[in-house]
């Protein structure tokens, strides 16, 4: 099967976010720290008979409305094991490995993750992508690149179909 890839590169796009985030256990990542998160997309598939795999207008408009949330927020994760979180009134208390936090409600995303690295992050954020953005069937797979840092990027893809 021969295929065409369609790319979106969110630093030219302006699909970006700044948040902060902590990974228990990791040496130097289990402090709190935030990153300028820059987001891309692969879509691949075949040429429709419009002459495109997919509008990249709807594709824009989805990846910009689920970094939207994420913006200027702490991202906690909602599956952890080891991050125990407690929400009381307007605050948020979170345990992580010995150290206590304590944060405004308004401030905070609970993430469908067990961890918030870039790897379940753009997990995450591709498997809301094809669950939430009708695709053509013309397209074959759909990979998410989440940057933690220029030139560190994380990639999750889904396989519609062969």
């Amino acid at each position: 099967m021969v295929s065409s890839v369609i790319e979106i590169d969110g630093a030219h796009s302006g699909i970006r976010f700044s948040a902060c985030h902590f990974i228990p256990h990791h040496e130097k990542c289990s402090r709190l720290h935030g990153h300028g998160y820059i987001v891309h997309l692969r879509l691949k598939g075949e040429i429709g008979p419009n002459g495109m795999v997919m509008d990249f207008v709807a594709l824009k408009k989805k990846l910009k409305e689920l970094t939207a949330g994420m913006d200027h927020m702490i991202l906690l994760p909602a599956r952890s094991d080891i991050v125990k979180i407690r929400i009381e009134g307007e605050s948020v208390y979170v345990d992580s490995c010995g150290k206590q936090y304590m944060f405004p409600k308004m401030d905070v995303v609970m993430l469908d993750v067990p961890t918030t690295t870039a790897e379940e992050m753009a997990k995450l954020m591709t498997e809301r992508m094809v669950a939430e953005c009708e695709l053509p069937p013309n397209v074959t797979s759909l990979a998410v690149g989440l940057d933690e840092e220029r030139g560190q990027t994380a990639w999750y893809e889904v396989i519609l179909h062969a």
